[in-house]
């Protein structure tokens, strides 16, 4: 054990920064401009993962999450705990079918983008994010739903180089979202 007293330093004393920890309402904040990044949840079976989402989500000012089918919604135990009250601050709408959601935003004109590996997925590597987008993230066990595979607009799939062909789909959603970003920013994909 003492081999380890090297390592051991002074705590560092935590002083809250962020809206939810210094107990300010949310009305009291000043507006942000959010980007125009629809999520529609298709049935995720955690609601930690769903937590999880609202924080990376809010991290990256999305417009609007879609909760659908068994995906849980606030209030939450199991959000509350990962989203640390970014469900709170994430617009939010519940569906109870996941193809109303994405029909919906369809008639707004709004491309949807399911992500999921399938025979005619394309890379995230060499895709190009409209803007604005939609994009459909599924199931932690099966995935998107097939009959919702149908109606979207594409599908986008991230290389996978070992042994396992799936991420966890909270890992998966900060990986599209700041590829979003990071495209939407360069000039090299806007021009494509």
């Amino acid at each position: 054990m003492d081999e380890f007293l090297q390592y051991k330093r002074e705590p560092v004393p935590y002083t809250p920064q962020e809206p939810y920890y210094l107990g300010l309402n949310i009305d009291e904040l000043p507006p942000i401009r959010r980007n125009p990044i629809y999520i529609i949840l298709d049935n995720l079976r955690s609601a930690y993962n769903v937590g999880s989402i609202f924080r990376t989500g809010d991290a990256g000012a999305v417009e609007h999450i879609y909760l659908c089918g068994m995906s849980a919604h606030p209030p939450h135990r199991k959000i509350e705990k990962t989203a640390l009250g970014a469900h709170e601050y994430v617009p939010w709408s519940y569906f109870e079918r996941t193809k109303d959601c994405v029909m919906l935003l369809k008639s707004k004109g709004i491309p949807v983008v399911a992500i999921e590996i399938t025979q005619s997925s394309k890379s995230l590597f060499d895709y190009t994010w409209q803007k604005p987008i939609a994009i459909v993230l599924g199931n932690e066990v099966v995935g998107v739903q097939e009959k919702v595979l149908k109606i979207v607009d594409d599908v986008v799939r991230i290389p996978m180089f070992g042994y396992k062909n799936t991420i966890n789909v909270a890992t998966t959603f900060g990986i599209i979202l700041y590829d979003i970003l990071r495209k939407w920013n360069d000039p090299t994909f806007q021009n494509r």
